[in-house]
């Protein structure tokens, strides 16, 4: 059984540089605002993204994840890390958007962005002129896609953190509000679920 990650930010020096952007960001520097959203942006985007399947709504949900963020800065006290405060942000405005989402139209997977083979960061060059092996790549990612699908938001929640962005069971329950036991139960039920939609591929 592999070990959590360790928690981040990784260090006392670079939290403290959080804090410092932000007192300067509450001051009225739009700048230490800029260097924040620069830093977190990459790290937000793959959760939104893996939670949602779209890089559209991605870019608007992190827009207006941005925005909330700037307005509610003043509120800010700091009793958690801006990183953990932020995902919060995050998590909860991308958990009602699917809910929304879910309400409004019942989403087909035909909508799901194919990831892998439209997003150039994530294809792999070296077996992009084998028709045999793109294909089989194609169809794990649409397996992938569904299974992530299938799950509940809240489920997929954990999924995405824990599993895709490595973050540890103690700081998903601060972003998420709940305890580290529901955080492993969910994750548990999670990974039972996704075992059984991908079975063919992990047998």
């Amino acid at each position: 059984m592999s070990t959590e990650p360790s928690s981040e930010p990784a260090s006392n020096i670079d939290a403290e540089h959080d804090r410092e952007l932000v007192r300067r960001a509450q001051a009225g520097e739009t700048q230490a605002f800029d260097e924040l959203v620069l830093k977190f942006s990459p790290r937000l985007y793959g959760m939104v993204y893996h939670m949602t399947s779209n890089k559209e709504d991605t870019h608007d949900l992190l827009q207006d994840i941005f925005a909330k963020a700037y307005r509610s800065l003043k509120r800010f006290r700091g009793k958690s890390s801006f990183y953990t405060w932020i995902y919060s942000i995050a998590t909860n405005m991308t958990l009602n958007f699917l809910k929304k989402r879910k309400r409004r139209v019942a989403w087909s997977l035909d909508d799901v962005d194919s990831g892998i083979q439209n997003d150039e960061a994530m294809v792999d060059i070296a077996h992009a002129a084998n028709p045999r092996h793109q294909s089989d790549v194609n169809e794990l990612q649409k397996k992938l896609n569904e299974a992530l699908l299938s799950l509940s938001e809240d489920h997929r929640a954990v999924v995405t953190m824990f599993d895709i962005q490595g973050i540890p069971h103690a700081e998903i329950s601060k972003i998420l509000k709940v305890s580290e036991g529901t955080v492993r139960s969910r994750l548990f039920y999670a990974h039972q679920q996704l075992q059984g939609h991908l079975e063919e591929f992990i047998r």
